[in-house]
């Protein structure tokens, strides 16, 4: 593999940035599109979701990315608020060696007020949704002039979703000169012409299209009575992590419920929760503060979670793009995953695209355990304050064990927002750090905080 002091000019800050998130060779994608991208060429890549592609046109715009200049330079369009957050995170990271480089996301679901105000303020790179960017250009608080680089990431789901003539009408506000980069998992004909309409003369890349057969293990169950069979599946792969796909928000409040009174650690995600219970469901499924996260298809694309061992399609997808993104919220990277999907007596034509590459698995063949559930160690504790308020991770597990006494063993992931921070704590000592924060100060300052969930 190549290493990525193969990049043209790259600063040496820049490869000590990656090589401290662990980043030390480029995956397929970033090697052959990092240094064309530095060349200002157009470019046209498929690639399979988790092939490292966010770091692929990530690191070259924060390369050129001009601080010098208080206005977006480069514009990121993704289908969902999940990705738009996950990409905003991603670069964030990588950013750091530049740290007055401003990142601002623009997604529905958050106040068009507060985003307005943040984009007079200055912004050096833009992430956001098709239609919250429409907003903003129809209400005027959104320039577009200084774009020297257009990013659509995930363009097969934008365009599955209906937004062809909104990415048009977004391109139509930019510069002509302007250099665009498409990435996407496939390459339907809508694709191919969307390209030929928005891009000059591309670099069309393919790589990492493919996933491999040994990173995720398929397997389909005909069944009868899927709760029934779910059940045993849990008990007998007893995955440290699970997602349960089904079609519909109903369906998926419905099982979470039916998950939590058999006494798994459960949380749902779908699209009528609100961002900030979207944001939270993510987060605690990814520190592990719940075991089973039971979502819709807003999670297929954008929830990249290191760990996730098992996938399971309680309901089948509607069709193969979507079956192809789900299974590959596990498998991410280095690492292998399972995925399994559930079919009735009737369903066998509707799911033959998936018994095609899949082997057919018996309930004879599961060891069930009946005692066993899937039941978190830890808890999240949610606290009021966060970047805003120049809140650090280093000053919370600070006040958590030197003042409130607290073995740093039993803290886990921090993750800190711009007005929250939230903590997952092991629960034997959850309540005891919940009820000290009513009377402890972190940074000389009182803090509100909760248990998320109760």
């Amino acid at each position: 593999m190549t290493p990525f002091t193969a990049i043209k000019n790259i600063p040496k800050a820049l490869l000590d940035t990656l090589t401290s998130l662990g980043f030390t060779r480029m995956t397929e994608i970033q090697k052959r599109t990092v240094n064309p991208i530095l060349e200002d060429k157009d470019i046209l890549a498929q690639s399979k979701t988790g092939s490292g592609k966010t770091l692929a046109f990530g690191i070259p715009s924060v390369m050129r990315t001009d601080l010098s200049k208080n206005r977006p330079q480069i514009l990121i369009i993704t289908p969902t608020r999940e990705l738009a957050e996950q990409v905003a995170v991603e670069l964030r990271k990588t950013a750091v060696y530049k740290p007055n480089l401003k990142i601002l996301t623009l997604y529905g679901g958050m106040p068009l007020r507060t985003q307005a105000a943040s984009l007079e303020k200055g912004a050096h790179m833009l992430i956001g949704t098709p239609g919250r960017l429409l907003d903003h250009l129809a209400k005027g608080t959104l320039e577009l002039h200084g774009i020297q680089t257009l990013i659509l990431d995930e363009a097969d789901k934008m365009l599955d979703m209906g937004f062809h003539d909104a990415i048009i009408k977004i391109g139509s506000r930019l510069p002509k000169n302007r250099q665009t980069l498409l990435f996407s998992a496939t390459f339907p004909e809508k694709i191919e012409k969307l390209a030929a309409t928005l891009l000059k003369h591309p670099l069309i890349i393919k790589a990492d299209t493919v996933q491999e057969d040994t990173k995720i293990d398929e397997a389909v169950y005909e069944t009868s009575d899927k709760f029934k069979t779910l059940t045993a599946l849990i008990q007998s792969y007893q995955p440290r992590s699970l997602l349960i796909f089904c079609n519909t928000k109903a369906d998926v409040v419905s099982l979470a419920e039916r998950l939590h009174q058999k006494g798994h650690s459960v949380i749902e995600l779908h699209g009528d929760l609100d961002q900030k219970e979207r944001n939270e469901a993510v987060l605690a499924f990814s520190n592990g503060s719940k075991k089973i996260l039971v979502a819709t298809d807003v999670a297929s694309r954008g929830l990249d979670i290191q760990g996730i061992e098992l996938v399971i399609n309680y309901d089948l997808p509607w069709d193969r793009e979507v079956y192809t993104h789900r299974i590959g919220r596990t498998g991410r990277a280095d690492a292998t995953g399972i995925a399994l999907s559930l079919y009735g007596p009737d369903d066998s034509a509707k799911c033959a695209y998936i018994t095609s590459q899949a082997r057919t698995a018996s309930m004879k063949e599961l060891r069930v355990d009946a005692a066993f559930k899937m039941v978190s160690e830890y808890d999240t504790l949610c606290i009021n304050g966060g970047k805003k308020t120049k809140l650090r991770a280093g000053d919370i597990l600070g006040t958590l064990c030197k003042e409130i006494g607290i073995d740093h063993k039993m803290i886990g992931k921090i993750n800190i927002t711009d007005n929250r921070s939230y903590v997952a704590l092991h629960h034997t000592v959850a309540d005891k750090v919940f009820k000290a924060l009513k009377k402890v100060k972190i940074k000389k300052k009182k803090y509100t905080a909760w248990i998320l969930g109760r």
